[in-house]
């Protein structure tokens, strides 16, 4: 059986314009209100037409002691030139927890597949 987990791609964002981008800091307070960012192509822009763009991204946070991934967002881009509107891969979203994890990122390019990218969190 072949897994989806070997469609996935990965590599530094700063080099690759499709990984996408997890921006939170490292440590959070618990309980607390969180805000969480995700873009795609922070250092080299990716492409926001109709034949080229990435259509969507799913974010996961992973307990370090849970058994599966909680999904925390999904945001869908559907904008990419119809009547000459975009929108950009970009979203914010607000979490709380308790428990130090890993966020982790799947991206979906039309043209260049899945891509992947994950970021430690610690609660203190």
């Amino acid at each position: 059986m072949k897994s989806l987990g070997n469609l996935l791609q990965t590599g530094d964002w700063k080099g690759e314009k499709h990984v996408p981008v997890i921006h939170i800091e490292d440590t959070i307070n618990a309980g607390e209100l969180t805000e969480l960012k995700v873009s795609i192509g922070d250092e080299i822009a990716h492409p926001n037409t109709l034949e080229h763009h990435i259509k969507w991204f799913k974010i996961f946070f992973k307990p370090e002691d849970g058994k599966f991934p909680v999904e925390i967002y999904t945001a869908n881009f559907d904008a990419h030139g119809e009547s000459d509107l975009f929108d950009e891969p970009q979203v914010a979203t607000y979490f709380k927890t308790n428990k130090s994890g890993t966020i982790h990122v799947v991206s979906y390019c039309n043209i260049h597949g899945l891509w992947e990218n994950s970021k430690e969190v610690k609660v203190k």
